[in-house]
């Protein structure tokens, strides 16, 4: 009987482990992104830019996206998610390709078939891309004029390998 009378004291402490653990492992409902992998330079680089990136674009809070990395962030939910280091896009190539500069950034403008759009640098020495979720673009490029100093500020105008 003290066997039985031991192993019932122990319950209380295992239910205790158990319902902290499940406490604690809460649902993580930030966005995803795949992160690039960049060369050492340039993810250097993105290192810089993931320093000077601003808190709030848009009027969005940064909410990074999982998995964490100096090669990813974003803001808001539905999540405007930035990415550095990212390939050269082929639609580069394209001499009709739409693009903009906006405050000394050039971009690759390109409309997503979901009403998203996809905005990667040009001319720079690493490529970064944002994507803004259709239901964000309402405000046109107003993202990419709070992202464009810290661009400028990390980096540097040239033409990435």
């Amino acid at each position: 009987m003290s066997s039985f009378r031991h192993r019932l004291l122990g319950l209380p402490v295992v239910l205790v482990a158990l319902i902290t653990a499940a406490g604690c492992s809460s649902s993580d409902d930030r966005a995803t992104a795949a992160v690039p992998s960049p060369d050492a330079a340039v993810t250097k680089l993105c290192g810089n830019l993931d320093a000077a990136l601003p808190r709030k674009v848009d009027g969005l809070s940064r909410a990074d996206p999982r998995p964490d990395s100096a090669l990813t962030a974003g803001w808001g939910s539905p999540a405007i998610i930035l990415r550095c280091g990212v390939p050269r896009p082929a639609e580069m190539n394209d001499p009709e390709a739409d693009g903009a500069e906006v405050n000394g950034v050039g971009w690759l403008l390109a409309k997503q078939p979901d009403g998203s759009f996809l905005f990667t640098t040009t001319l720079r020495k690493a490529y970064v891309e944002v994507s803004l979720p259709a239901s964000r673009t309402g405000n046109g490029v107003a993202p990419l004029v709070s992202l464009a100093p810290a661009v400028k500020k990390a980096i540097p105008e040239g033409i990435a390998d």
